[in-house]
């Protein structure tokens, strides 16, 4: 990890107030190190920390991605209802999932019109509405 990639990794958990340990900075610096978005499994983040110098162990990861979507650092999105995939991108927009690569990419938000969504049960707001389409490769 270059220097550069660390201080975003720092500064990312700054803006939600997280202190910089360790392990949180090895994942932040693999989550937005970069400057670019990603949709990330637990697993996946955890296979990606395996090659860095920081040990971080597979229950860390699901701590510290928990920790992150609490703070507003990342979305979860939950597919199949047994399968999230975590975003940092966290402004609201669709996603696709791609059935044979078991794989989230983001959807293009601009195409997509909801016309009318139902009244929430007395007592209930909506919180917000999670957009994801399934696709497959065609036979």
């Amino acid at each position: 990890m270059s220097d550069t990639q660390l201080e975003t990794g720092t500064k990312w958990l700054a803006t939600a107030g997280l202190r910089p340990t360790r392990q949180r900075l090895t994942l932040a610096t693999l989550l937005v190190g970069d400057g670019q978005h990603r949709h990330v499994t637990a697993e996946s983040l955890f296979d990606a920390a395996k090659d860095g110098v920081e040990s971080v162990s597979l229950a860390t990861v699901y701590n510290t991605l928990r920790a992150f979507c609490d703070a507003g650092l990342l979305q979860e999105v939950t597919v199949d209802g047994s399968r999230s995939y975590f975003d940092t991108n966290t402004h609201d927009h669709p996603h696709f999932f791609w059935e044979d690569e078991a794989r989230l990419t983001d959807a293009p938000a601009d195409q997509l019109v909801i016309a009318q969504l139902p009244d929430a049960p007395e007592g209930a707001e909506i919180a917000s509405v999670d957009v994801v389409i399934r696709l497959r490769k065609k036979a």
